[in-house]
């Protein structure tokens, strides 16, 4: 019964979370001309970045890791942040660990993986992220800073196989646990750009529920 109350009390608090209000005011929508995109899994968010001329430059450092970001076929860039041992579990859920498990419960390294895709089908319509100019600025910052450096500023890829041929996985700052999860990653970033959005997202639903109240257009 503690374990049941336990869960749905942190059920209930990602609902809470989600509604209360962090972060900057709204603009009017045709000062927002950048879209970055989220996509979902079925317990974790990604961004997908375009890859204009902002992004190219602020990533630049994942091209010496790798990533083809300027490839004449790429178009985004997907970036998630996660546990590291969950996270770099081989392709399938079925693949994780209890131990894994436990770590991303109570804490363990994080990880960002970063993938560089082509043109996006036009019948998927993805939940999208509008910013101004500078909100955009902050919100690459941001995403950038995530990764951890070298003194000279390279990122550091980790020894493991992505999921795909073009991934990669990265050292990342920041630990993860159950209050500070993948999706309280994407709600920082966007907070981190002067958007307004929920103060405590640790869920996937948590991210809609946020993104439906203070986002949609």
């Amino acid at each position: 019964m503690a374990i049941a109350g336990s869960v749905l009390a942190y059920f209930i608090a990602a609902v809470i979370g989600a509604v209360l209000p962090a972060g900057g005011g709204s603009r009017p929508a045709e000062d927002r001309p950048h879209r970055v995109l989220m996509v979902a899994g079925p317990i974790h968010y990604d961004f997908l970045i375009p890859l204009d001329a902002p992004a190219k430059a602020r990533f630049a450092f994942l091209e010496t890791a790798g990533l083809q970001l300027s490839h004449p076929d790429a178009q985004w860039l997907l970036l998630g942040w996660g546990a590291r041992e969950f996270y770099t579990s081989a392709g399938s859920y079925r693949d994780v660990s209890a131990k894994a498990v436990l770590k991303g419960v109570f804490g363990d390294a994080s990880t960002l993986r970063a993938d560089v895709l082509g043109a996006i089908a036009p019948a998927q319509e993805l939940p999208a992220v509008s910013f101004s100019p500078e909100e955009y600025a902050a919100f690459l910052e941001a995403a950038a800073a995530s990764f951890r450096r070298t003194p000279d500023g390279a990122a550091q890829a980790l020894a493991h196989p992505g999921f795909t041929a073009t991934d990669r996985f990265f050292e990342a700052e920041g630990r993860f646990h159950l209050l500070r999860t993948c999706n309280t990653w994407v709600a920082r970033m966007i907070r981190a750009s002067g958007r307004r959005f929920g103060a405590w997202t640790p869920l996937p639903y948590s991210v809609s529920l946020s993104h439906a109240l203070f986002l949609k257009e």
